[in-house]
């Protein structure tokens, strides 16, 4: 029996989720077939990608120093907006930084392809319209999230109905830090992330816990269900992912060694489980204890701050997941300090003048003027 490949088009394949999406089609190659690339400025990396994976078209940063690396390719570079409406394309990966895959992700929906979700941005920014046009279209939105794609797993299979949803948080690299010590950290410091091997933005927003808030804005649009309804707890082991409690009190977790190319392969396998010899096993012998802490306001006051304005809907998402992104990456680059992220969001989320039930546009405009609206100030450095 021959199997048909599914084609994949993976939306930032070199970044973290990009490259370990292309691990699980290297461990399963009669299952997946790339149709597609995108990246950004890695050319370097998207050259090798290409030799190895042989793309049916890509798409690059057309200003990047390094295009001439492709040079010698008879691809052309395309809009990831038209990558993603190939008719060989089953499953698009959304696997970008920001709002860049929200254009492909709408022309994928319409065009009737599943959506493979790690850019939660994009849901958190549009889920109102994610939501509606996906269902239009009966398009499936698979999380590859680990903490969403925990729930999907708990959730499979069970006909009660769900009290509540419990996102577990590691605590990011300064989870054992004292606040007062915050303005000494330094990138390297918070880019040290204990558990998990991520990229810069991510791991910075999991140190804020910014990236818990929006995985909580991306369950509440995934799973149709409310803000009350989810939790968030502490659990520096970062074994389990995520709880389901149902109605009875009966709670399900879904535990595994942390490693993303698990639920990865479980979104690409559409709910069906692999044996993948790569993927460690996790040996409950080994485990001394598994913890759950109450989240400190005052030692991730990011995390508050951004669930205020996720739950007002509107532009402000948008406009918080755009400043948020030019705060990280200020840090980033040691022009502000790690605890200055807070008041940046903040001072600019305070003169953001949101629009009421917006279209697509909008959001993105909302989205740019934040991230271009510097109110970084000397007075704000000194705080």
């Amino acid at each position: 029996m021959v199997i048909k490949k599914k084609g994949l088009a993976i939306l930032g394949s070199t970044g973290s989720i990009g490259t370990q999406t292309l691990d699980i089609v290297r461990s399963f190659p009669n299952n997946f077939k790339v149709i597609g690339l995108a990246a950004n400025n890695n050319i370097a990396c998207l050259k090798n990608q290409i030799e190895e994976f042989s793309p049916k078209s890509i798409s690059f940063n057309p200003s990047s120093p390094n295009k001439h690396f492709l040079k010698h390719f008879s691809h052309s570079n395309i809009l990831m907006e038209d990558m993603v409406k190939d008719p060989d394309v089953d499953i698009v990966i959304a696997a970008t930084n920001g709002c860049s895959s929200l254009k492909p992700i709408i022309e994928a929906i319409n065009s009737k392809k599943n959506i493979g979700l790690a850019n939660k941005e994009s849901i958190v920014i549009a889920g109102k319209l994610i939501s509606q046009l996906a269902k239009k279209n009966d398009v499936n939105i698979y999380p590859l999230d680990s903490e969403p794609n925990a729930i999907w797993q708990c959730i499979k299979g069970e006909d009660s109905g769900v009290n509540k949803l419990i996102l577990t948080a590691s605590g990011g690299a300064v989870r054992n830090e004292k606040t007062n010590n915050y303005s000494n950290l330094t990138p390297e410091q918070v880019l040290n992330h204990p558990n998990w091997k991520m990229g810069g933005k991510i791991t910075i927003d999991s140190s804020t816990m910014i990236n818990k808030a929006l995985e909580v804005a991306e369950s509440h649009w995934l799973f149709n269900i409310g803000w009350e309804q989810i939790d968030v707890v502490m659990h520096p082991e970062s074994i389990i992912h995520s709880m389901v409690e149902f109605d009875d009190g009966s709670i399900k977790a879904q535990l595994s060694h942390p490693d993303m190319r698990l639920p990865i392969q479980y979104a690409l396998f559409e709910q069906k489980r692999q044996i993948n010899p790569k993927l460690t096993r996790l040996d409950l012998t080994k485990i001394n204890q598994l913890n759950f802490i109450k989240i400190e306001q005052q030692k991730y006051p990011c995390f508050d701050l951004a669930l205020e304005f996720l739950k007002l809907n509107e532009t402000w998402p948008a406009a918080l997941c755009g400043i948020d992104e030019t705060a990280v990456e200020l840090f980033l680059k040691n022009k502000i300090k790690f605890n200055q992220i807070y008041t940046l969001i903040e001072k600019t989320l305070s003169t953001h003048k949101p629009k009421d039930n917006p279209n697509i546009h909008q959001i993105i405009d909302s989205y740019n003027w934040a991230k271009d609206c510097l109110l970084y100030t000397s007075d704000a450095a000194d705080e």
